[in-house]
């Protein structure tokens, strides 16, 4: 019972960190600036999508580079989708929201996190398991304020 409590607190957090606005700052309402979020997972790198692969979720345009990766996600979008909103996650993990270079990003436990900028990135990356746990912490409430 105890194990069953656990894993039903762990998908409640998972989904808050999932849920919420989806940053799309000056981007015509494109997530990940206009990025394929299925091309950091199978690629290895960011891949510009294209108008004509797009979906509509959680509010926002999401491009893909081909039908392929648009069917990926639609199949499981948080399975794709950025960590708090496609936000900064260095910023989150501070208590604000900032917006994100694509090329700055990282894949850890199979979650993909965005960064202001390569130098963001760097300092991220230092102690990214306290960042994700300050950011898990502060974007439930963050996110009401987007």
């Amino acid at each position: 019972m105890k194990s069953l409590l656990v894993l039903l607190s762990s998908l409640l957090l998972w989904s808050s960190v999932q849920a919420g606005p989806v940053n799309t700052q000056g981007w015509g309402n494109n997530a990940i600036e206009g990025y394929d979020p299925v091309a950091y997972f199978t690629e290895s790198k960011p891949v510009r999508g294209d108008s004509d692969y797009s979906y509509k979720w959680q509010g926002a345009n999401w491009r893909f580079s081909s039908a392929e990766n648009r069917e990926r996600f639609i199949q499981n979008p948080t399975a794709y989708a950025p960590q708090y909103g496609g936000y900064c996650a260095y910023a989150v993990a501070n208590n604000y929201t900032a917006s994100i270079d694509p090329s700055a990003w990282t894949i850890v436990d199979g979650k993909l996190y965005l960064n202001y900028s390569k130098s963001v990135q760097k300092t991220w990356s230092r102690d990214i398991p306290g960042y994700i746990q300050k950011g898990n912490k502060h974007w439930p409430e963050l996110k009401e304020t987007l």
